[in-house]
């Protein structure tokens, strides 16, 4: 009789072991390589059945221990906590060069952030910390002296940067890292030293993406947000960029402003200006002057649309030329089409957007009042503001960039008395009439501002409308706002 276990031979009367395991070469169990019958016959007799077990658990137990084995090496790497080291005077003249930025409008305080030095006496922080503000207090980390900064040299609201003009002071600039970080490098942030030890904060680079619009790093330190515009730093000292955290798709993450863009914008430094000229509304002179711009001119990937804007609605008015003025209209998509409605750009994230991308959400950072004016309804041509619905907005206060361009339809008689049951709102014989014969949307009267009107390119308009678009009302192949200017 002869049967094999696993790589056993076994047969009878003699013993033949084959293939034998180098862990357990020279065991008592497996003896020599090749045995006859045992000398010892009462022996024989008595271990002969239970022997073949023994070798066969023997084999099992050998086998379990080295999966064990294997999976004690393949357990996963415990994540790396966030530590605050004593580095000595290794990092000394970097905390020289950040400070601390509350800004106020008045001697009303508005926020609290940090900063860092780019020059001896220019400062970046984030614009949004800012855009409010008629001035601001700095205190660099190693000292107890704060200095009084009323005006600015450049600012940046896309990447959401401002660099402050900070008399009576002079520091070492922090030196600006290139490029991107390799993936899991050091990354490192400093808070203000209590005492001799200076606190480094590290995580590790993660990645350098599009988020909600913007170019921006993500990195593993957790950084509060009155720490909103820490510079972070990699191991040779170098800032890679101004830190902060933001909710992203209902997760709280750590982001970078990069270095590059700060760059970019130092070397746009201009003569200093006040920090008040930043104030969205409140600013006369430049009120009058936008009130005498005969139009602007919106260049397509599919043609020119020009269009004026009412002096009647000075906020949307100044609004629109501000941003125009700074280029945020610059490469932003057409994303929105709706046929017998219209086209709808201006949203921020569409800046960097790719196809799957949900988008139409990001504005500027604020929202302007409801201003409706009664003889400017939604007429074909017109030009209104976005806004959420009223179930999220009381007040009805538009989207800081978006507008809308009205292609719309002819509307009868029956249709336009049901939406004035459904929108408690009365059509004007004038209105009735234009939405008869011209068309427009007058579901949108009495509820949405509108603030401007196309004076030539409606052919380009009516050709985006009929577009392909997906579910989201998103053209299915990306149609962009190369370049909006001013015509004079």
């Amino acid at each position: 009789m002869t049967f094999s276990i696993l790589n056993i031979k076994y047969s009878s009367p003699s013993v033949h072991w084959t293939s034998q395991p180098d862990c357990l070469a020279g065991s008592p169990i497996w003896g020599k390589t090749e045995m006859g019958v045992s000398k010892n016959s009462d022996i024989k007799r008595l271990f002969f059945i239970p022997f073949k077990w023994i070798i066969l658990i023997s084999i099992i137990i050998f086998l379990f221990s080295c999966g064990t084995k294997k999976e004690e090496k393949q357990a996963p790497e415990k994540p790396v906590q966030e530590k605050k080291v004593d580095e000595g005077k290794e990092w000394q003249e970097v905390v020289s060069s950040i400070a601390k930025v509350v800004s106020y409008d008045g001697d009303r305080i508005l926020e609290t952030g940090r900063g860092f030095f780019v020059a001896e006496d220019l400062l970046v922080t984030k614009y949004s910390l800012l855009n409010d503000a008629t001035n601001a207090l700095i205190t660099p980390f190693d000292e107890n002296n704060s200095y009084k900064v009323t005006q600015y040299v450049a600012f940046d609201r896309i990447n959401d940067l401002i660099i402050l003009k900070v008399e009576g002071i002079s520091k070492k600039p922090v030196q600006l890292f290139s490029g991107v970080p390799p993936t899991a490098a050091k990354t490192i942030y400093i808070t203000r030293p209590a005492s001799k030890t200076i606190p480094l904060h590290t995580g590790k680079f993660l990645s350098y993406s599009n988020i909600q619009g913007n170019k921006l790093f993500k990195v593993s330190n957790s950084i509060r947000s009155g720490l909103t515009g820490i510079p972070v730093f990699v191991s040779n000292k170098k800032a890679i960029g101004l830190g902060y955290t933001e909710t992203v798709d209902f997760k709280l993450q750590t982001l970078v402003v990069p270095s590059g863009f700060v760059a970019d914008l130092l070397g746009k430094a201009e003569s200093p200006k006040l920090l008040e000229s930043l104030k969205i509304t409140g600013n006369k002179i430049l009120s009058e002057t936008n009130s005498k711009i005969k139009g602007l001119l919106i260049e397509t990937d599919m043609g020119n649309i020009t269009i004026r804007l009412f002096n009647e609605t000075p906020a949307y008015r100044d609004n629109f030329i501000r941003l125009t003025r700074e280029g945020y209209y610059d490469s932003l998509l057409v994303h929105r089409v709706i046929k017998g409605f219209g086209i709808q750009s201006g949203a921020a994230d569409t800046r960097y957007a790719t196809k799957d991308d949900i988008v139409g959400w990001k504005g500027p950072g604020y929202t302007i009042p409801a201003h409706i004016v009664p003889k400017y309804f939604h007429k074909r041509g017109m030009i209104g503001s976005p806004r959420k619905p009223d179930t999220k907005n009381s007040q009805r206060r538009s989207d800081g960039s978006q507008y809308y361009i009205v292609s719309g339809r002819l509307y009868s008689d029956p249709e336009l008395d049901e939406l004035e049951a459904e929108n408690n709102y009365k059509f004007s014989a004038e209105q009735r009439r234009v939405y008869k014969t011209i068309g427009g949307a007058p579901h949108l009267d009495g509820s949405y501002t509108v603030f401007g009107e196309v004076t030539s390119g409606m052919d380009i308009v009516d050709r985006i409308s009929k577009v392909e678009v997906d579910r989201n009302w998103r053209p299915q192949e990306d149609i962009r706002v190369k370049r909006i200017t001013i015509i004079e």
